[in-house]
């Protein structure tokens, strides 16, 4: 395939085959050299936005082999939407004209954790701007402990947490974008929510908005 994808298909497929690459310890780096680095200088035309959370272990370039001026990345910690996060995404649709966004979140998430351990009787109170974040988290704690029809957070499994919280993103980010809303509904992007495991290193999408296949 053209490195240049013209489709969220396209896009969706390089990033794929990038991450296939990675998990087989046979990356080719692509787009990392110096004169590549000359090329993107003066310009960048990336094909897909990432947003995902800030882990240190979730290199968005890592895990995808590719290099310089292929993703535009947006990430905090736990991919909890907010108006910069939105602004971020809907330049990287209007102004770069990328072909799809991915929402990536990974098992074993802290903030999910963080958020699930604030519910605790004996918790101590984040800091407030850390508070905002994972106040965030909280409808999709109490909606898996609904489904489980508990009240006890040790009944509750954290990647379980963290994917409800994943569908919340992208429904939030469509919710709240018309820009991006719009983009999707004429087709000219698609999102993908996924997660990355940690340990494996392969990315599993569970949410698909749009053409990919």
């Amino acid at each position: 395939m053209s490195k240049a994808p013209r489709t969220p298909r396209d896009a969706w497929q390089l990033l794929t085959e990038g991450n296939r690459r990675f998990v087989s310890g046979s990356p080719e780096h692509p787009n990392q050299d110096a004169a590549h680095r000359d090329t993107v200088a003066d310009g960048q035309t990336p094909y897909a936005a990432l947003f995902g959370c800030s882990d240190s272990r979730l290199g968005a370039e890592m895990i995808f082999d590719v290099g310089l001026g292929d993703l535009f990345v947006v990430r905090n910690i736990g991919q909890t939407i907010s108006p910069s996060v939105i602004g971020s995404l809907e330049y990287a649709v209007a102004i770069l004209k990328v072909q799809l966004i991915l929402i990536l979140a990974h098992d074993g998430c802290g903030a999910v954790k963080e958020a699930i351990d604030s519910l605790r009787d004996s918790a101590v109170p984040l800091p407030p701007n850390i508070r905002v974040l994972t106040n965030t988290i909280h409808p999709a704690i109490h909606r898996v402990m609904a489904s489980h029809a508990t009240t006890v957070i040790d009944d509750i499994h954290i990647d379980e947490v963290g994917e409800e919280h994943l569908r919340d993103t992208i429904g939030e980010l469509l919710a709240t974008s018309e820009l991006i809303a719009e983009a999707v509904a004429a087709g000219g992007i698609a999102i993908v929510g996924a997660t990355y495991n940690l340990k494996e290193g392969n990315v599993l999408p569970s949410v698909v908005i749009g053409d990919i296949e």
